[in-house]
């Protein structure tokens, strides 16, 4: 399947930097493999991989990059490189995703809810929030007769 998305890649019109093969004879063992000159309609852009395929695909102003990354389908998380605390918390609050790592990526706790917008993953995982899965809130009301407070 990664291999697939690679030849779709290549097909496209990226270009294939590193990588794009198939490692050793046995296993499903795939070289890291690297793109540049992605373009947002490619299915390397599009899709979620889930594997070591990185797209690296130009922008010239935040508002692009925020507009382009929410028109996706998928939610799941997003990594922000930089030295600026504004465009940090720009993006955190802009981009429609699930788990935002700053400076960091794959960072995970146990008291972190992780999961998706959209299309990616069912709900969150991990922390308070994960209970909710299994809770049904319910409430319910009854007269008092005589109540204390009143």
């Amino acid at each position: 399947k990664i291999l697939n998305y690679i030849k779709s890649g290549i097909e496209s019109g990226a270009t294939l930097e590193s990588g794009g093969d198939s490692v050793g004879s046995k296993g499903y063992y795939i070289q890291p493999t690297v793109f540049s000159n992605v373009q947002d309609d490619m299915l390397i852009a599009k899709d979620e991989i889930f594997g070591p395929v990185q797209s690296i695909l130009k922008f010239q102003t935040l508002d692009e990059v925020i507009r382009r990354a929410n028109a996706s389908r998928y939610g799941l998380a997003a990594g922000v490189f930089t030295k600026n605390i504004n465009t940090a918390n720009t993006l955190t609050r802009a981009l429609k995703a699930g788990t935002i790592w700053i400076n960091c990526y794959i960072v995970f706790d146990a008291a972190i809810p992780f999961g998706g917008y959209k299309m990616s993953g069912h709900g969150r995982e991990k922390g308070i929030y994960s209970l909710s899965n299994y809770l049904q809130v319910k409430a319910v009301v009854t007269p008092l007769e005589n109540p204390a407070w009143l």
